[in-house]
């Protein structure tokens, strides 16, 4: 049986599920792409091989079995892209929500049947039909559940947008005691620069008190204001507009001080380093070309508080 538990982005990791590239139906048809980076790479006939994210999968497994992590993998389906395991569920204390998707993504779900076998179905939770979520619009700090959203207009406007406000006030009952603080995203269907597919593109804690921010990402002047006040101006890690593009904010902690990271990230790697991380740096960015990388393909079961 698995017995999930998580309650930040850096707690030492235990079990994770990590995406797979099996069978994910190679590059869509224009029409067919529903953000802005894939269809960047679809125009340009730069779209990622299979071959390619399943080496780097490959690379990412090897640095959790260097730290003990116990990896599960989704069922393969053929012809569904089932990289990106993070947006299909998430875990907050020791509930597993299973996200409400657009409908291109609805069938990502059926790959993690055998998982959520051995989850009880009392820590199962499936949301209202008219809440919907994706699993990197979700960050946890302790007391703090932290969601990207679009308000009513931008969430029917843009496919981009993947989480709406009903979300917040799903958290708000099921979690009475904690703080649900959303912060509404920029987005845009057509241009990757201008957009923030969620927030985990944006905005990520780390485990040595810094967070990793691009500011241009939040609609609302005061959202910042209240990430400033939380986390000091010296702890924040400016990201620019071309890197969070390149996905520079969505790294992915094993623990308070230990990171993976993209190795062509050499700004934002050095810098961590020399914040006290140790920072495994990996290639990934075919992956990326997809809008995602490290955070995206992962999906945390249980972090613990042991070293």
């Amino acid at each position: 049986m698995i017995f999930p538990f998580v309650r930040d982005e850096f707690s030492q990791l235990q079990d994770v599920i990590l995406g797979i590239s099996n069978d994910f139906g190679g590059c869509p048809n224009f029409k067919d792409a529903y953000d802005p980076k894939s269809k960047e790479h679809i125009m340009n006939n730069t779209f990622p091989r299979e071959k390619d994210i399943q080496m780097e999968l490959d690379g990412f497994l090897s640095v959790f079995e260097k730290y003990h992590v116990n990896v599960l993998r989704p069922n393969n389906l053929f012809q569904c892209n089932q990289v990106f395991a993070r947006d299909v569920g998430f875990v907050i204390e020791d509930q597993f929500f299973i996200s409400n998707m657009i409908k291109n993504r609805s069938q990502e779900i059926l790959g993690f049947e055998l998982i959520l076998k051995q989850i009880n179905s009392t820590h199962i939770n499936h949301l209202p039909k008219d809440v919907f979520v994706e699993g990197g619009d979700v960050v946890l700090l302790g007391d703090f559940i932290f969601v990207g959203y679009s308000k009513k207009t931008d969430f029917y406007q843009f496919q981009v947008s993947r989480t709406n406000g009903k979300f917040l006030d799903f958290l708000s009952t099921k979690f009475p005691s904690k703080k649900i603080i959303g912060f509404e995203l920029n987005k845009s269907d057509d241009i990757s620069i201008q957009n923030c597919l969620h927030l985990d593109c944006c905005f990520q804690p780390l485990g040595l008190g810094h967070v990793l921010l691009h500011a241009d990402g939040f609609k609302c002047q005061k959202d910042l204001q209240l990430i400033y006040d939380m986390f000091g101006e010296e702890n924040i890690i400016l990201i620019n507009k071309q890197e969070m593009s390149n996905m520079y904010v969505n790294l992915f902690s094993i623990s308070h001080n230990i990171i993976v990271s993209e190795k062509k990230f050499s700004r934002i790697n050095q810098l961590l380093i020399e914040k006290g991380y140790i920072v495994e740096q990996i290639p990934f960015s075919e992956t990326a070309k997809m809008g995602g990388l490290l955070r995206c393909v992962t999906l945390p079961l249980i972090r613990t508080n042991e070293p």
